[in-house]
């Protein structure tokens, strides 16, 4: 989401950032993010605490759809190379132990209210929504840019930053090779580093 603000701030402000360095994202929501999205949101309306009045209403539910999100976030070749099940068991799998470690893990700083409207706002993202056609948004963009996708990206995958820099004036467009799908923009640190030092010219 914050890629999606960065890009919507830049094409309405066109002056407003010297640089901007969109990485995963897109200029309006995909069908297939907002199926994503909306098995999330099913999963907690199923919770039959979803509607209660209090802080932990959907909170079982929440933890489904952060399993469902994680499986976009991340790719195939991803749980191939970190779940192995070394002793070939058909019980408490490694991937069904991260799937549920990773939502009790977000329970402990998220609640299902905030989750879901989050899923929301990003099946809303859509830069001319209603006013322009998003390329016109996008031929705006007069910051210096670097595009950056992830080859294994499932959730943007890498036709949706092609469509960026094709509009973007200038705008450079970089494909970073990586096994983690989505989250390779949270943990590619060494290339992304590499990327931004040389679009920035730092030494």
């Amino acid at each position: 989401m914050g890629g999606q603000q960065l890009i919507a701030w830049a094409g309405w402000k066109p002056s407003l950032f010297e640089y901007i360095i969109p990485i995963a994202t897109n200029a309006f929501h995909s069908p297939w993010g907002k199926a994503f999205n909306a098995s999330q949101r099913m999963s907690i309306e199923a919770d039959p605490t979803w509607k209660e009045k209090n802080e932990k209403a959907g909170m079982e539910g929440m933890k489904v759809a952060r399993s469902f999100a994680l499986i976009s976030y991340r790719h195939y070749e991803t749980y191939e190379k970190t779940q192995q099940d070394q002793d070939k068991a058909l019980e408490n799998t490694k991937s069904e132990s991260y799937q549920k470690y990773q939502g009790e893990k977000l329970a402990k700083r998220f609640n299902a209210l905030s989750y879901y409207m989050l899923t929301k706002s990003m099946d809303s993202h859509h830069l001319g929504r209603g006013v322009l056609e998003a390329e016109e948004i996008l031929e705006r963009i007069e910051s210096k840019t670097l595009v950056i996708g992830i080859s294994s990206d499932l959730l943007f995958p890498v036709n949706e930053q092609q469509f960026l820099a094709k509009h973007i004036p200038g705008a450079r467009l970089e494909i970073i090779e990586s096994f983690y799908g989505h989250d390779g923009f949270l943990l590619e640190n060494d290339k992304l580093t590499i990327l931004f030092n040389k679009f920035l010219k730092v030494p």
